[in-house]
């Protein structure tokens, strides 16, 4: 069985499809022979393996392997792609000219020569790929969580839980030159605890992981923290009222709710929605979209982040990137055809789901930088309002900055104390009015466990969020009690 814990990608693929870097060499300076701007290849072997619990019962446990490679031409704002999962010279020949389709002028194939390059970040070192632990391990974990569980309340009646673990290792070779590879664990554990009392059923939902070794969900009997918290969030919430609804002053806690803040900006500065004038944030660079105390970054090089990469899915270095500084817009997230198209600089954010997809400018690990409050100045300070501790989904419209959220924790806050928990909060705003409407920032930034994955044009990728505790004044909160 080949290794597919290898920390050469180049010789991994190479041996594994027969190729050559002369081969390669031929195949990317063929592909912009239409007189493109750019070309590339993009090899993906990928182990994937999953586990869930339902009922008391380990219900499903797989593993399967996806490889492939992914053939993109661009010239000008038009890019060709194609890709296989049958990796041959045949098929990459074939997959390069189905791309090279959108280029107009036929010419001659281009003299490109690659050179390996070493990734600028070693973010996820590990001594132990996760997908190694025995299987056997982890069907004894997702156990162990159902017993814990059960065993916390009794009005605890039903446990969901699965574990994710995948090993990837990439190689992408460009008509600029640069050959890169990167091997990409992850890892995420996620509980959800349905309680009953009376008829009433509510549920938690709980979880974390990242770049990391499998021993990560144990160390410090994390999986136990994760699973108390999921349970004792479905038990608040069989005690918990009917939320309020009116404009009212929302406190947003630490951590996961900054996924409020990924949906309803980061989107909105991604390069793609600002070249095309589809963002909220088009032509703002340099202007103040934001309260003062409001500073924002994307950054892809925090270690073991489940949002973080040594390399983008172009091979660019991942970096971090301020988009509002102070309240003033500085930048947009970009991959190499929108920076091109905008005569702006890569910041290391084009990235795809697989070999099978085109890439595209998307976050990695996005945060609102710490304030100076503390998060119980912040709290005493509402006479009355909503405290949100812990999100469920939401939808965003790019254009207008409209979001919907709700919140699966939450609390009222009453004459500057945190009080009795609601249900059926949903938060109703205006992403870019939202940022004006910041007046305090706390000094307790955190990032969420790890456990965020992002959509976009049909695709998802693992990101992170994170958020110091933040009061918004004059937020729309739909419930079902009057204000």
């Amino acid at each position: 069985m080949t290794d597919v814990t290898t920390h050469d990608p180049e010789r991994f693929f190479l041996e594994r499809f027969g190729l050559s870097e002369a081969l390669l060499e031929q195949i990317v300076g063929s592909a912009i022979a239409r007189r493109a701007d750019y070309a590339d290849l993009y090899f993906e072997f990928r182990t994937v393996q999953s586990l869930s619990l339902e009922e008391g019962i380990v219900k499903s446990a797989s593993q399967h392997i996806a490889q492939g490679v992914g053939v993109r031409v661009v010239a000008g704002d038009k890019t060709g792609y194609a890709y296989s999962d049958d990796v041959t010279v045949d098929s990459l020949r074939l997959a390069t000219r189905t791309a090279q389709a959108i280029a107009q002028e036929r010419g001659e194939t281009q003299a490109v020569a690659v050179r390996p390059t070493a990734p600028a970040h070693d973010l996820y070192p590990l001594r132990h790929a996760p997908i190694e632990a025995p299987l056997a391990d982890k069907v004894d974990l997702l156990n162990r969580i159902d017993i814990a569980a059960r065993q916390h309340d009794t009005r605890i009646k039903n446990v969901m839980a699965s574990i994710g673990v995948e090993q990837k290792l990439v190689l992408i070779v460009s008509s600029t030159g640069t050959v890169v590879g990167d091997v990409q664990p992850l890892v995420r554990l996620n509980v959800t605890c349905i309680a009953e009392e009376r008829g009433n059923r509510q549920q938690g939902t709980y979880g974390g992981g990242g770049r990391v070794e499998y021993g990560f969900v144990l160390d410090d009997d994390r999986y136990r923290r994760f699973t108390r918290t999921a349970a004792e969030q479905a038990l608040r919430n069989l005690q918990a009222v009917d939320a309020p609804a009116g404009s009212m002053t929302v406190v947003l806690g630490p951590g996961w709710p900054g996924v409020l803040l990924h949906e309803a900006i980061g989107h909105g500065l991604e390069g793609d929605f600002n070249r095309k004038k589809t963002s909220a944030f088009s032509d703002l660079l340099g202007q103040q979209v934001a309260s003062p105390l409001c500073t924002v970054v994307d950054d892809g090089t925090i270690a073991h982040r489940r949002g973080s990469l040594n390399v983008d899915d172009e091979g660019t270095p991942t970096g971090r990137t301020v988009l509002i500084e102070k309240g003033i817009l500085r930048g947009y997230l970009q991959d190499r055809l929108n920076a091109r198209l905008m005569g702006m600089p890569l910041t290391g954010n084009g990235r795809r789901e697989s070999f099978a997809h085109i890439p595209m400018p998307r976050m990695t690990n996005t945060f609102m930088l710490a304030g100076e409050s503390t998060p119980e100045e912040i709290v005493r300070s509402v006479d009355r309002g909503l405290y949100a501790a812990y999100f469920g989904g939401g939808q965003v419209d790019i254009t207008s900055g409209k979001f919907v959220f709700s919140a699966s924790e939450a609390y009222l806050i009453e004459d500057g104390k945190i009080t009795r928990p609601v249900k059926g909060a949903t938060l109703i705003g205006n992403g870019p009015d939202v940022l004006k409407r910041i007046s305090m920032v706390g000094n307790d930034l955190q990032l969420d466990e790890g456990i965020g994955t992002c959509g976009k044009d049909g695709q998802s990728v693992p990101v992170g969020v994170g958020l110091p505790t933040i009061r918004i004044d004059g937020v729309t909160v739909g419930g079902t009690q009057a204000a």
